[in-house]
């Protein structure tokens, strides 16, 4: 089935458990807080049942990491495409290892590698995402750049692959990707915090008839925008960011939730990028 697809409906997800021993990298990471591994486990358990109960068939990563926490969040290290799997190069220097456990994962769940990012080029999954089958859009800034979209061109001649500068925020030490300030809900609906968002992607938003949901400033930061469709307008955020969560399902949206506080909220991980999605039908 195609995956150049972000909203169709959910069938084969791959994940990657917290492990315990990651926890005590906290810092070095850059999270929030220290996740607490028993809630941590928990909280990822009840989450793969969401998406099985969504009517995801689960895969579950086993190759272990050399004690990285991040590396639960699989969307970063590759990109799905029709024609297999496209291994990025993390901008975040401590995340180049997890390319290596995407391809033992991807591999054993018989997902082919199409190609991989070489120096210089950067990219992180959380600043890709489909805007059709055939329109990648990038986020370029500390984690993604130009190098790397184009390398995404070269490997991609069939789809158009479209860049926007990301905003400053708090610099480079920060986790800011595209992702941050827009997911899709539907072919013709995101949810996105519009003033962070780059003029032209509102105005490419506005030309292709996507209509937008607005996340209040004040749930930015809690990942309002960042929202996992597991079909057409179905949509699984974390708990909490109640503004967000009427606006949406004012435009229509059935919204779902999950316990994140460790596994998502603790690590500025929400749930597209605790996912990546292997088909959708």
């Amino acid at each position: 089935m195609p995956i150049q697809d972000q909203v169709g409906p959910l069938q084969r997800v791959y994940v990657r458990p917290p492990e315990p021993r990651a926890a005590a990298a906290w810092r070095e990471y850059g999270w929030r807080k220290a996740p607490d591994p028993a809630r941590a486990a928990a909280e990822h358990e009840a989450f793969r049942a969401t998406l099985g109960d969504a009517g995801a068939a689960v895969v579950v990563g086993t190759a272990a990491s050399r004690g990285d926490p991040d590396a639960i969040y699989v969307a970063d290290p590759a990109l799905l495409t029709d024609g297999g799997t496209i291994l990025l190069r993390p901008g975040k220097p401590g995340r180049r290892g997890e390319v290596e456990l995407a391809r033992a994962d991807l591999e054993a769940a018989d997902v082919p590698v199409l190609g991989a990012l070489e120096e210089p080029a950067l990219a992180e999954g959380g600043d890709l995402f489909w805007l059709d089958e055939r329109t990648l859009l990038a986020g370029v800034g500390y984690r993604t750049n130009e190098a790397g979209v184009a390398s995404l061109r070269e490997l991609l001649p069939d789809v158009e692959v479209l860049w926007f500068d990301l905003p400053y925020l708090s610099g480079p030490s920060a986790c800011t990707h595209l992702m941050s300030f827009v997911s899709m809900l539907d072919r013709d609906l995101a949810v996105a915090h519009r003033p962070q968002l780059p003029v032209r992607l509102t105005q490419l938003f506005d030309a292709r008839d996507v209509r937008l949901v607005d996340v209040p400033d004040e749930e930015v930061d809690s990942m309002g925008p960042n929202v996992l469709a597991l079909g057409p307008r179905i949509a699984l955020a974390v708990e909490g960011n109640p503004g967000t969560r009427r606006a949406m399902e004012a435009a229509g949206v059935d919204v779902r939730t999950y316990a994140g506080d460790d596994i998502s909220r603790a690590g500025d991980g929400g749930p597209t990028c605790l996912t990546q999605a292997l088909e959708r039908a």
